[in-house]
C-alpha cells in the first residue's frame, strides 16, 4: 500500500495505481479527454493535469503512478487555469456546430467547457480540413468535430482487432481515420460502433434514421411494427436522467404506442424462436458426428452478432462453415411480420414497415444485407439505437419517466427470461443450453437457479463443461458426452479463442461469441459512456427480468409453439430454413 496525500487529505491506496485511481478512490473527481478506463491512459489531451509537490511541470494525472508520501493537488488555482486553457485551445480549432450537433447535451467536451467555467473563446484557431464520411451503413464521420484523443483508435485496435482506425500525420495535421484518409467503406471495419460509443464528441456516430421512421408513422399506407431487444429495457432509461439498470420495459412499450406504432412486439420472442432453432441445428450437428460419423464443422458458433458475422467474413471465412445458419433474432422477427403477421392481418409485405430498436449500430448494416429478404422484400427496414430511440421520445414531448406501464402486442410480444438474458455476455449459451439439456435428459439444467455461473461475468474468455447423463431415447447417443461450451465477448479476445483453436489447444462443441464489451448490454449504440460499473448494473439488470418471470426457457414458449404449429411446421423445417437461416460468403479484407 502507498500512503499519499490528496488536497490535503491522507490517504492510502494500492501500489500501482495512477494518481488518476487515486484519486477516483478518494471520491475526487479529475476530467478527462482521451482516457477510458481499464483501457487508455496517454496522457494525450492533457486535461487531467494535476501538481505534485515537488515537480516543476504538472503531470498528467491518467500516467503519473502515485508513490510513496506524494502530495497532490487537484484543483488549485494553478490547475484549474491550465485545465481552461487547454479546452480552450481544443475548442479554438474544434468546428463543433453545437446547436445542430447530434452530441450537443451528450458532448464530453461540451460539458468540460461548462464545468470550468469556459463562458467565451479567448483563441481563434485554424479549422481541421473537413470530411464527411457518409459510406457506411451504420456509421458517419465528420473529421472537422474530432480531437485526436484516439479513443476510438484504441478501441478498434486493442479492444476488436479491427484496426480500421489510424492516427496519421503530426501536429495540427494531425487526422483519425481510415489509411490514406479513405472512407470507412474501404477498408476493413464491421460497424460494431464501438468507436462512437467512447468517441467523446461528434466526430463518429451512428447514421441517424429517425426522420425514416418519422415519415413512415405518418404514412397512412403502412403499418409500422416496431421491436424492442432485451439490452434496450435496462439501458433506455439513462437517455432520461435514470440510473443505469432500471428496468424500463413497461414504459418503453407505452411510449412506443404513444409514438405511432401500430404493433409493439418483442425480439425476445424471436430470441426464443432463436433457440428452437440454433439448439436444433447443434444437437442435429453432433449426430452427424456422433452417429453418422460425418465431418461436421464444430465447434458450432452463435450467428446473433452482426459484427462478428463481419469479422468472420474478413479474418476468419475458411471458418465459416463453424457459424449457425440461424439469422438473428432481429432477422427472424422481421420475416416474420412480413410473412406470418402479414397474412393474419391480410396485408402484403410491401404494406408492412419493420422497425428494430437494438443496442446496436451493426444491425443497422445487417438489416440491409442483401440476403436478408426471404419475406420477398426487405425484411427489416429501418433499425433504430437505444440512442436514437431516446431521441425520438423526447421529440414526441413524452415524459417517459412519467409513464405508466404497457404489456407488448400479441403474437409476437410474448418472450422467456432466456430470451431476456440474449443481452449479456453468456446469455445465448444459457437460454440455449436450458433449452437443449432439457431436451435431452427430460430434466432441468443442474445450475442454481438455472444460471451458469461459469460463463456468466466480464471474463473476456470463459469455458465450462457439462456431462450428459440419463438422457431420453431419441437422444441416447448423447449419454455421457461432456458438452465442452465457451463464451467471448468482443472480437480481440474470439480472435485470441479462434486461434487456440485453430492451433489444437482447444476444443469446444459450442461457442458463443458477442462483439461488444459485456455483449448488448455494451453494444455500440447503447447511451454513453458505458463503463464496466455501468456494463454490471446493465447485467444484473437483465438477470432480474428474467428471475422474475414464470416463463423462463424458450421450449415453453406457447407463442413461438402456436407459430411452428400454425406455420412454419417444425425448426430446421423447409419453411423454417426459408425464412430464419442463411448463409454468409468471403468479404476481401483491405
Amino acid at each position: 500500500m502507498i500512503n499519499l496525500t490528496i488536497d490535503n487529505s491522507p490517504i492510502e491506496v494500492a501500489e500501482g495505481l495512477s494518481v488518476l485511481e487515486a484519486c477516483k478512490q478518494a471520491g475526487i473527481k479529475i476530467p478527462t479527454l482521451c482516457y477510458l478506463e481499464k483501457i487508455q491512459a496517454i496522457g494525450a489531451c492533457r486535461v487531467c493535469l494535476v501538481e505534485i509537490e515537488g515537480v516543476h511541470d504538472l503531470v498528467a494525472s491518467c500516467v503519473m503512478p502515485v508513490s510513496e508520501g506524494m502530495k497532490v493537488s487537484t484543483n488549485n488555482r494553478r490547475v484549474r487555469e491550465a485545465r481552461k486553457v487547454v479546452v480552450e485551445l481544443l475548442l479554438s480549432e474544434h468546428d463543433g456546430d453545437c446547436q445542430t450537433c447530434d452530441r450537443n447535451e451528450d458532448c464530453e467536451l461540451q460539458n468540460l467547457a461548462h464545468d470550468l467555467g469556459i463562458k467565451e473563446l479567448r483563441y481563434e484557431g485554424e479549422k481541421a480540413l473537413r470530411c464527411k464520411d457518409n459510406s457506411m451503413v451504420g456509421l458517419v464521420r465528420d473529421s472537422a468535430k474530432c480531437i485526436s484523443c484516439r479513443r476510438c483508435v484504441t478501441v478498434c485496435t486493442a479492444i476488436q482487432s479491427v484496426s480500421a482506425l489510424f492516427p496519421q500525420s503530426r501536429g495540427f495535421k494531425t487526422t483519425i481515420g481510415p489509411a490514406f484518409a479513405q472512407n470507412l467503406d474501404t477498408v476493413t471495419c464491421v460497424q460494431c460502433g464501438q468507436c462512437a460509443a467512447v468517441c467523446p464528441v461528434g466526430a463518429i456516430s451512428e447514421r441517424d434514421q429517425t426522420d425514416e421512421v418519422w415519415a413512415a408513422l405518418d404514412d397512412p399506407t403502412k403499418t409500422v411494427v416496431v421491436q424492442t431487444a432485451p439490452a434496450i429495457r435496462a439501458a433506455l432509461g439513462e437517455c432520461f436522467g435514470m440510473e443505469p439498470g432500471t428496468l424500463v420495459t413497461g414504459k418503453m412499450t407505452t411510449a412506443l404506442r404513444r409514438m405511432g406504432f401500430d404493433a409493439v412486439f418483442d425480439t425476445n420472442f424471436s430470441a426464443d424462436l432463436t433457440i428452437m432453432e440454433e439448439g436444433t441445428e447443434l444437437l442435429t450437428r453432433l449426430k452427424k458426428a456422433l452417429v453418422d460419423k460425418e465431418d461436421v464443422a464444430l465447434p458450432m458458433f452463435t450467428s446473433c452478432s452482426p459484427g462478428w458475422i463481419q469479422f468472420m467474413e474478413y479474418f476468419y471465412p475458411d471458418m465459416l462453415p463453424n457459424l449457425s445458419t440461424c439469422k438473428s433474432p432481429q432477422q427472424m422477427m422481421g420475416a416474420m411480420v412480413k410473412t406470418y403477421y402479414a397474412q393474419k392481418l391480410g396485408k402484403k409485405p410491401e404494406e408492412m414497415f419493420m422497425v428494430s430498436v437494438m443496442p446496436c449500430t451493426a444491425k443497422k448494416f445487417e438489416a440491409a444485407r442483401a440476403e436478408m429478404n426471404s419475406s420477398g422484400v426487405q425484411d427489416v427496414d429501418v433499425v433504430l439505437t437505444t440512442r436514437e430511440l431516446g431521441k425520438m421520445i423526447t421529440q414526441a414531448g413524452i415524459d417517459f419517466q412519467a409513464l405508466e406501464d404497457s404489456e407488448m402486442d400479441a403474437p409476437l410480444g410474448l418472450g422467456s427470461g432466456a430470451a431476456d438474458i440474449f443481452a449479456n455476455t453468456g446469455g445465448v449459451m444459457e437460454a440455449a443450453l436450458r433449452t437443449a439439456y432439457e431436451l435431452v435428459t427430460g430434466r432441468e439444467l443442474p445450475f442454481d437457479n438455472l444460471h451458469v455461473t461459469p460463463v456468466a461475468g466480464l471474463d473476456g474468455i470463459k469455458e465450462a463443461e457439462i456431462t450428459i447423463e440419463g438422457t431420453v431415447p431419441a437422444w441416447s447417443f448423447l449419454e455421457g458426452v461432456t458438452a465442452k461450451i465457451a463464451v467471448v465477448h468482443t472480437l480481440g479476445n474470439a480472435r485470441k479463442l479462434i486461434e487456440r483453436i485453430r492451433a489444437g489447444e482447444a476444443s469446444y462443441h459450442f461457442v458463443e461469441v458477442m462483439t461488444c464489451p459485456g455483449g448488448c448490454i455494451g453494444g455500440g449504440g447503447q447511451p454513453r459512456i458505458t463503463t464496466d460499473e455501468v456494463r454490471k448494473k446493465r447485467i444484473a439488470a437483465i438477470y432480474a427480468e428474467d428471475e422474475g418471470k414464470t416463463l423462463r426457457k424458450s421450449h415453453e414458449n406457447e407463442a413461438v409453439a402456436k407459430l411452428y404449429e400454425d406455420f412454419l411446421g417444425a425448426p430446421l423445417g423447409h419453411l423454417s430454413h426459408e425464412l430464419l437461416h442463411t448463409k454468409y460468403t468471403e468479404k476481401e479484407r483491405v
